[in-house]
């Protein structure tokens, strides 16, 4: 499949409508429609219904988007990996969770880049299901994540271990979790089960996020109580900013590194090396 014609999709997904999706690809609008038909030609189905408000994805638009996304993704790797020769003597693909993103990986970067000039990275946060396939169909060389997935020639590494601790930014009656003002941060299958087991009366949450950083962010500005690592929340304790509620359970979140166990240690175990450092100052085992 020509990838021009995926890129083309993607961005109409993106914009919203066949008009816009050419101003921001630098072609005529006739030449959107083109590649749109000849896709779905390709395909044998349609991928789009157009009306006056846009384009909306059809059932097979929706199925053909995750692909069309691992298509180009697989293209910029093979990319990189080609132009390696120009001045670098390997690549690395590295993904993380984007909480482990916030202290442990944005420190391994300079140390990795400085260590080993060389060698090419590409770093790219994700949510564990992506940065697992990313690994199996070799789009990733190493993740760093919460709940990983055991795989055939993948090494699991536990890296370290989050304290969650339940924080608040203002004084709430009763239990912080059954406030109208806990957000909930979906920490994976582990959290939520022991959430679940030390709160059996919680039902739900007004607000959940999938992220630590976003529920973070939301609470520092609207105020709420919520679950965060120790290490991300320690500033604010200290400040006042925000105060840990000492009647509440912490919990133990296991974060792993995943990697093929068949590689070029010449390339990978300097960048191992280096997370390892990193988590044993963050938390050590």
């Amino acid at each position: 499949m020509d990838t021009e014609l995926a890129r083309t999709f993607l961005t109409v997904v993106s914009a919203g409508n066949f008009v816009t999706a050419a101003e921001r690809l630098f072609v005529t609008q006739s030449t959107v429609s083109s590649r749109i038909k000849t896709l779905e030609q390709q395909l044998g189905c349609r991928l789009f219904i157009r009306n006056k408000a846009g384009t909306t994805l059809t059932a097979g638009g929706r199925q053909f988007q995750k692909h069309a996304v691992t298509l180009m993704r697989t293209v910029e790797k093979a990319r990189q990996d080609v132009g390696i020769s120009q001045g670098f003597r390997a690549s690395l693909t590295v993904g993380g969770r984007i909480g482990i993103w916030e202290e442990l990986l944005i420190r391994w970067l300079p140390l990795m880049r400085t260590a080993e000039p060389d060698i090419a990275i590409y770093a790219e946060a994700g949510f564990e299901e992506d940065l697992m396939s990313g690994l199996v169909d070799g789009r990733i060389d190493i993740v760093a994540l919460y709940t990983p997935q055991s795989r055939p020639g993948l090494t699991v590494e536990l890296l370290f271990e989050e304290d969650l601790t339940l924080v608040y930014s203002k004084a709430i009656e009763g239990s912080h979790v059954m406030s109208p003002d806990y957000v909930y941060i979906d920490w994976g299958p582990e959290f939520m089960g022991r959430h679940s087991a030390s709160f059996p009366d919680f039902s739900a949450a007004g607000l959940t996020a999938n992220t630590g950083p976003m529920g973070l962010q939301y609470i520092l500005s609207c105020g709420g109580s919520g679950y965060f690592p120790r290490r991300l929340v320690n500033r604010y304790l200290a400040a006042g900013t925000l105060y840990q509620a000492n009647d509440a359970p912490s919990f133990k979140l296991p974060a792993y590194l995943v990697y093929p166990t068949e590689h070029d240690p010449n390339v990978y175990r300097p960048a191992l090396a280096f997370m390892r450092e990193i988590a044993a100052e963050i938390s050590p085992i």
